[in-house]
């Protein structure tokens, strides 16, 4: 195998590097705000908001997010206008770049949804019952009770759910959006490597899904020492 192009084109992989995990922060945090509401509108008591939720979340759990992004984009290329900036040696267009992230929002949203439910039934019934005796409400019940002891049901699949997000942000390549993956393929065309830059971008793709499981795992094992 040859890897001297890496003397070379090592800018395309950093630049790809560092479009991706922008990409997979911006949609983990919008990822996780629509898996809550979706998840507390599945719990509400009100019927047409468990049946959009349910909808929801049924419709983008259902379907390949290839086919999503690809539909999305078709839908908003023509509303969405935004500026191309140069980020390292990579032009980043944000006109291509939001639909893409508001689609991988989205369809985080529905996985995230089911993992904060199930977080939340799995918190002993007694807790919401001596929240009202104490006088809280059903908002603050859930957001002083309720939710923080289902934070520590939910961290693990959360976990796998950002580390499949990192890796599912290399299918905005069909887009057109310049990411570790896109870059890779530059480096395939100018270098006429077929095989060795995808190398390359399996070991970034692996160094960053590896340090995003063991920084949760720090996490997790500091928000377990209050329960032991």
């Amino acid at each position: 195998m040859n890897f001297s192009f890496l003397s070379v084109y090592y800018p395309y992989f950093l630049s790809g590097a560092l479009i991706t995990l922008i990409i997979s922060v911006i949609t983990i945090v919008f990822g996780t705000i629509i898996g809550v509401i979706m998840a507390l509108l599945k719990l509400s008591k009100i019927r047409p908001l468990r049946w959009f939720a349910n909808a929801y979340i049924e419709v983008l759990r259902g379907t390949p997010m290839l086919i999503q992004i690809l539909i999305g984009f078709g839908l908003l290329q023509g509303v969405v206008h935004a500026p191309t900036l140069t980020l390292g040696v990579l032009d980043v267009d944000f006109s291509r770049l939001i639909p893409g992230m508001i689609v991988l929002s989205m369809n985080s949203g529905a996985y995230v949804a089911e993992i904060v439910r199930g977080g939340i039934m799995a918190v002993n019934f007694g807790q919401e019952e001596a929240a009202s005796s104490l006088g809280l409400r059903p908002m603050q019940t859930m957001r002083y009770v309720i939710l923080p002891q289902a934070l520590r049901n939910i961290l693990p699949p959360m976990g796998n759910e950002f580390i499949t997000l990192i890796k599912d942000s290399s299918l905005l390549s069909t887009i057109g959006i310049y990411e570790l993956l896109n870059s890779a393929q530059i480096v395939i065309s100018n270098s006429y490597l077929p095989l060795e830059p995808l190398y390359v971008a399996a070991i970034i793709y692996f160094v960053l899904t590896f340090l995003m499981s063991r920084l949760l795992h720090v996490w997790e094992i500091k928000l377990g020492k209050g329960y032991r």
